[in-house]
């Protein structure tokens, strides 16, 4: 792995996607954290020792203007990381159509912006690994929670067809389930934290897991991998 190569993390918030920046520069990579909000992104990049790039990933102009920054500065991308996402519990009847699109742009319309652009900057070069934040909800719609599934649904989807496309083109894509809640991203009152630690997904952990993906030789590829704590029933 040249000290050179380079990452580029979607979403990258509080918990996994700042955990995520961390195990990546501890490997030597040059690292691009991008998100939405320009403020707390700057606080995160400088905390994780990222660069930041503030933009929408669900906007196609602000994607390709992502891409072309980052391979201005840095080069182009070795992994890629679509970890953004957005959620609303509600009932179905109470469900704005607004609320729906958002929810759906964010979680599958971004994953195609970025994962399409990710892999053409790859292609060229005939390697790069492109890999797909899930959920739970990517396997089944749980009640109240259509907001999240749709679009988990969708990116899933998006994952198998990217990976049977571009893997024989040397670029590993896969997509990985966080069946749990993560422990950084905890907020008092959501239920387990109760039953020890080891209930919560610890986001460091996850990162780990994702570098592995990106470790792994062409001759034994993961393409979906969940992960989650002992207490999850599955």
């Amino acid at each position: 792995m040249a000290a050179s190569d380079v990452a580029i993390v979607v979403g990258a918030g509080a918990g996994l996607g700042a955990a995520l920046c961390r195990r990546f520069v501890k490997a030597g990579l040059l690292v691009a954290a991008a998100a939405r909000d320009k403020d707390r992104l700057t606080a995160l990049a400088k905390e994780v020792g990222a660069r930041p790039y503030p933009g929408d990933t669900t906007d196609e102009k602000s994607v390709h203007d992502l891409f072309a920054a980052v391979q201005r500065d840095f080069g182009d991308p070795a992994i890629v990381v679509y970890n953004a996402g957005a959620f609303l519990p509600k009932a179905v009847v109470d469900t704005e159509a607004a609320e729906f699109e958002r929810c759906w742009r964010i979680g599958c319309l971004g994953g195609f912006l970025v994962g399409r652009a990710a892999a053409g900057a790859m292609l060229p070069k005939g390697r790069g690994t492109i890999l797909f934040t899930g959920a739970t909800a990517s396997l089944r719609g749980g009640a109240n929670f259509a907001n999240l599934a749709v679009g988990k649904f969708g990116l899933r989807a998006l994952a198998q067809s990217m990976a049977r496309e571009l893997g024989p083109k040397g670029i590993h894509v896969a997509h990985v389930i966080i069946d749990g809640m993560i422990a950084a991203e905890h907020r008092p009152g959501r239920g387990k934290s109760e039953r020890g630690p080891d209930a919560l997904l610890d986001d460091n952990a996850i990162a780990e897991a994702y570098w592995q993906l990106h470790q792994q030789p062409r001759s034994a590829w993961t393409q979906e991998m969940d992960l989650r704590p002992w207490v999850e029933k599955f």
